[in-house]
This record gives structure tokens, sequence and C-alpha cells, in this order.
């Protein structure tokens, strides 16, 4: 089985190509260049450089969220594009789970978090164990305050802090929690690898999705809406009662 992943979730984009859960090819960029100029070449410069038509390919895989929300459309409707032409099945992988399975071998807990901005992080804990991920939490958006509280439960276990919101939530929390580790910037945050091996193991539990069925994870609504209903609520607030109220 080939899968070809991508991620778009954050500032960086990557794109690997993976044959029953063996790496065949990644490349990844960080340049803060848009996705919507760099995602597409790198695609075409992975299946070049590896020989794979998009026809051969068996599964198409996206980080849908949380993340960066032009990010994770971009993404989405990416592989979305590549993947109806060909009525193939697609892997909507969480990019919380995908960081976990990019370092599933450090036994211990795995703390997924990305930075959310508005003083929360998104996060989800794993249990690596021998190589193998047992997902411990959902998706969730959090304040630092209340990920300290969650985290307690584990603190006589190793717990890895990955993602784009490691290092602040390490700066702040580990004078209470002396169990936590910070993984070298190589391996702490998302690419798509794990991706594909997350969307790997989808495909062994029969939890793939169509094209149609592909969309965008959100665990909070878009900065643009959330400022639309702040004003529309605001507008509210100040219309004059009528004489009926």
């Amino acid at each position: 089985m080939k899968i070809l992943a991508i991620d778009t979730s954050a500032t960086p984009v990557s794109a690997a190509l993976t044959e029953d859960s063996v790496l065949l090819g990644e490349f990844y960029l960080h340049t803060r260049t848009t996705h919507s100029q760099t995602l597409m070449p790198v695609v075409e410069a992975l299946l070049k450089t590896t020989e794979t038509k998009l026809e051969d390919i068996d599964v198409f895989a996206v980080n849908a969220g949380p993340g960066s929300f032009t990010g994770v459309r971009i993404g989405v409707a990416s592989i979305k594009g590549m993947a109806m032409p060909l009525q193939k099945p697609c892997a909507s992988v969480s990019t919380l789970a995908a960081m976990a399975y990019g370092m599933p071998y450090q036994d211990g807990i795995i703390c997924a978090v990305m930075d959310a901005r508005c003083n929360q992080v998104y996060h989800a804990l794993f249990l690596a164990d021998n190589g193998k991920l047992e997902r411990l939490t959902e998706d969730k958006a959090f304040s630092i305050e209340e990920l300290a509280d969650e985290l307690s439960y584990y603190e006589e276990n190793r717990i890895y802090l990955v993602g784009d919101g490691a290092k602040i939530c390490y700066e702040a929390l580990s004078g209470q929690l002396p169990t936590m580790y910070l993984p070298p910037e190589n391996i702490r945050y998302q690419r798509a690898y794990g991706t594909a091996a997350a969307a790997w193991q989808m495909a062994q539990n029969q939890q793939l999705c169509t094209a149609d069925e592909l969309m965008p994870l959100y665990l909070r609504i878009p900065q643009a809406e959330r400022e639309l209903k702040a004003r529309q609520a605001a507008q509210n607030d100040q219309e004059p009662m009528s004489e009926n109220s």
C-alpha cells in the first residue's frame, strides 16, 4: 500500500511517500513561504524522485487539523483535488496524532501540543509502549494551566512534549513536572512521515474516508468568524429596545 501524505498545518510544509509503512521519500521545507506556493512543487518533486505516478497512490493522507486555519484548508483542498479524480480513499489525520506517530519509539507519555494563541494550546496525550501508540485523550483546546492539571495524573511517567507549543509549555511547567522532556527540534515538530504512519494504521483499522467526506477538523471556529460574532453581539447590545420590549 502506497500512501502519499502532506502536512501544511503550521509554518513548515512537508510531503512523504510510504509503502507498507516503509518511508520511500520525504521533502520538508521551513522557509516561511506560503503553502500555496510550495506544497505542489514539493509533491511533484517527491513523486518524480521516487519515480511514482499519482495513479500509483493507494491512499491520500493529510493533517486535517488542528492547526493554522489557512494551512489546514490548503492541505485538505489539495488532497481532495488529487484523490477525487482517481476515486482513491483518504486519511483524515489529526495533526496531534501525526506528531505522536513521528516518535513512538520513546516509551512514555507523548504530549502533542500546538500553540493555539489566545492563551491556549491544542493538545492530545498518547501512551508510547514498545513502538505502539495508544491515544489517551481526544484533541482539545486548553489553557497551559489546564494542561498542567491533566499532565499531573501522569507525572510518574516520562512525558515528552512535541509540537510548536512544546517549548512554551516546557518553560512554563518544567518546575512543576520534573519528568517532562523536550526532544530536539529535528523530531519535535509534525511532518508528513508521521501523517503517513498514522494513515497506515487508520487503513488497517478501516478508518479511511472518501475525498467528498474529507473536511478540515477545527477545535475552535476561525478568528474571522469569532470577530464577526463579537461585532454582531456588540451591535445587538447597542441597539435601543423597542416599545414592546
